[in-house]
């Protein structure tokens, strides 16, 4: 039988989401745990692979069990055992096929920055003092419906079959001396989001102008994008299934 597990966890001590040869990862971590507890070795297959130090606020992950458990206990028990920076919400049964990341219709992260010195969030969110313009960042966000293939803001050497991506959604929003960019699509390349910050936040500085945009994703070339924002800022926030595919 197949389970979705829905967690959260806070990235900073992880190097990200995948099990890594000489480094701990979320993954891992929450594998272990799922082993001890039903006493089988137990293999899961996250939504997404966010990078080291990425946080997510909403993380969905598969695996297969044929035993007997009661999903509230599970739930308990592996929060009793997990450590203190991941956290599970929910195990629910789903179809055999069901997949945690091809299965998603979309995903959600937001990245944060601050915009004053906050001596209670510098591990959290991107330190930004100088003044940004907002409304010229999202400007430049407009831009993005444009465009699919986006390529310029993916990781050099990335094994892909394609570049192109369906965002549905990307703005700028300011809540008292923070910025918050949400993007939504339904799928993103590896550090796509980070430089399409970076490159907004040249853009908030007046470095570059919004319709500059359009060279920059036309090149193809991430030389010609902005730099990457720290990976503390991010945040994977929410991830969409069809209500199909589970078994009530």
């Amino acid at each position: 039988m197949r389970f979705f597990i829905e967690l959260s966890y806070n990235g900073k001590a992880y190097h990200g989401w995948q099990n890594q040869p000489n480094a701990i990862s979320v993954q891992e971590v929450l594998e272990k745990a799922l082993s001890t507890i039903l006493k089988n070795n137990i293999s899961i297959t996250g939504a997404g692979r966010t990078d080291t130090g990425v946080h997510a606020s909403q993380m969905f992950a598969h695996f297969d069990f044929d035993g007997n458990f009661e999903p509230n206990d599970l739930v308990y028990k592996l929060n009793s055992f997990l450590p203190k920076d991941v956290a599970i919400h929910s195990v629910f049964k789903v179809a055999q096929e069901a997949h945690a990341r091809f299965d998603a219709i979309s995903r959600t992260y937001n990245y944060k920055v601050s915009t004053s010195k906050n001596v209670f969030d510098y591990d959290f969110t991107y330190q930004m003092h100088m003044p940004l313009n907002v409304d010229a960042m999202n400007e430049a966000c407009k831009i993005l419906f444009d465009y699919k293939d986006f390529q310029c803001f993916s990781k050099s050497n990335t094994d892909v079959k394609t570049y192109n991506c369906d965002i549905k959604e990307a703005y700028w929003t300011k809540n008292s001396d923070q910025l918050v960019f949400t993007i939504s699509a339904n799928r993103f390349l590896r550090n796509m989001v980070r430089a399409i910050v970076g490159t907004m936040v040249n853009i908030g500085l007046g470095k570059l102008q919004p319709d500059d945009l359009h060279k920059i994703i036309a090149s193809k070339d991430r030389g010609k994008a902005g730099f990457s924002v720290p990976a503390h800022g991010l945040y994977l926030v929410e991830i969409v299934y069809p209500d199909s595919i589970k078994i009530n």
